[in-house]
C-alpha cells in the first residue's frame, strides 16, 4: 500500500460533528476495507471559514480506494496526494490532556 494525504477542507461545522464522521470512518475502514485503506493519523485545523478540517495520513492501495472509503463514509476524499517521502525533524508532540 501507499502513503497519501488526504486534505479535506471546511467539512464538518465542529468538533463533534468530526467525530462521528471519524467513528463512522474507522469502522468503515476497519470493517469493510482493511485490505484497501488504512487510517494512520490526522491533523484537525480551523478553518478560516470557521470550520472544521483535516489533513489525514491513510495507507491505501490506490486512488480509487480513498475515494470510495469517503464515499461511504459520506465525506470529502477528492484531494490527496501520494507521499514522496517523510522527513521527521522531531516527532509529535504529546497533545496535553483536554480539560
Amino acid at each position: 500500500m501507499q502513503l497519501y494525504v488526504i486534505r479535506r477542507p471546511s467539512a464538518w461545522a465542529s468538533l463533534a460533528e468530526l467525530e462521528l464522521a471519524g467513528a463512522k470512518s474507522a469502522r468503515i475502514g476497519n470493517e469493510e476495507m482493511p485490505d484497501r485503506v488504512r487510517w494512520i493519523r490526522s491533523y484537525v485545523v480551523n478553518e478560516p471559514d470557521g470550520r472544521i478540517g483535516t489533513f489525514c495520513i491513510y495507507e491505501a492501495r490506490d486512488g480509487d480506494a480513498i475515494r470510495e472509503h469517503a464515499r461511504r463514509v459520506g465525506m470529502p476524499g477528492e484531494e490527496f496526494y501520494p507521499v514522496a517521502t517523510t522527513v521527521v525533524v522531531r516527532p509529535d508532540p504529546v497533545e496535553a490532556e483536554m480539560v
